[in-house]
């Protein structure tokens, strides 16, 4: 029956093989089949689908899923690529396959998620949710009102301007600041702007999760945290249907741009 069909991106989010999102790019690329046919996008399953990822079977997750807070050093690359020198997999070594939720540019530090639930991945991505990011920057020079200002104000980079956001300036060097968006490189990108240069970058809080493990390391969610944590993104990714582009230029949205679009270039943590 209908109501006992996956869209088979979430499916393979569900087996914490990887993100929905990463799950579409092999999917297009014909790594997947489903009983032995190779599918289309959107295609859904059911539990009695035999569904294959490189010919290798994979299931329905048993076990409960994996919710890390990881203190991402200075040097390390949010990528699950093996093959990249320094990959945050390799780093942490956890002894379960587990992959990053978003992520921190290799020259800047913090708090990022690491999971093996794809489908929680693919929530929090959603960059019209409003999921807040905060941030502590140090620039090269002594911060002015103007500054503080026009950063909160919006600033014009890669073809639009920024969401209004929260900025406070905490002493000469260093300011705060809460993103509800996630464009490339976008917090370097809007100091450079106002002629500034970023020092260090650290990301000290993601929703409701703050930052509090030593660099390097990384502790569990709380079943608590977890809780409050799928109430807050839930409200606006409950359907499909919500992870539908809606009719906007494309200049403003770029979050559901293919890989590989070029202009893809223009989405993910700062």
């Amino acid at each position: 029956m209908e109501e006992n069909l996956k869209r088979l991106n979430k499916f393979i989010g569900e087996t914490g093989y990887c993100s929905r999102r990463e799950a579409d790019k092999i999917i297009e690329e014909g790594r997947v089949t489903i009983n032995g046919v190779v599918p289309e996008l959107g295609t859904k399953v059911s539990m009695n689908d035999e569904v294959r990822i490189d010919g290798k079977l994979i299931r329905e997750r048993t076990d409960k899923p994996v919710y890390l807070a990881f203190y991402k050093p200075v040097g390390i690359e949010c990528t699950t690529n093996l093959d990249v020198r320094n990959n945050i997999v390799d780093y942490i070594n956890y002894p379960k396959r587990i992959f990053p939720i978003g992520r921190l540019d290799k020259a800047s530090e913090g708090l990022i998620f690491m999971t093996n639930d794809g489908d929680i991945v693919n929530k929090i991505l959603r960059a019209r949710n409003n999921h807040e990011k905060e941030y502590t920057v140090t620039v090269n020079k002594p911060i002015t009102d103007r500054f503080i200002e026009r950063m909160g104000n919006g600033v014009p980079i890669l073809d639009t301007v920024t969401r209004k956001c929260k900025v406070e300036q905490i002493s000469k060097y260093i300011f705060k600041i809460i993103l509800t968006q996630g464009l490339n490189r976008q917090i370097r990108r809007m100091t450079e702007y106002l002629g500034y240069d970023v020092t260090a970058l650290k990301r000290i809080r993601i929703i409701n999760i703050s930052l509090d493990v030593p660099v390097g390391r990384y502790r569990d969610l709380t079943d608590a945290e977890i809780k409050e944590l799928n109430t807050l993104i839930e409200p606006s990714s409950k359907t499909e249907e919500a992870s539908l582009p809606k009719a906007e230029p494309i200049k403003r949205r770029t979050d559901f741009i293919k890989r590989d679009d070029p202009r893809f270039k223009k989405r993910g943590d700062y």
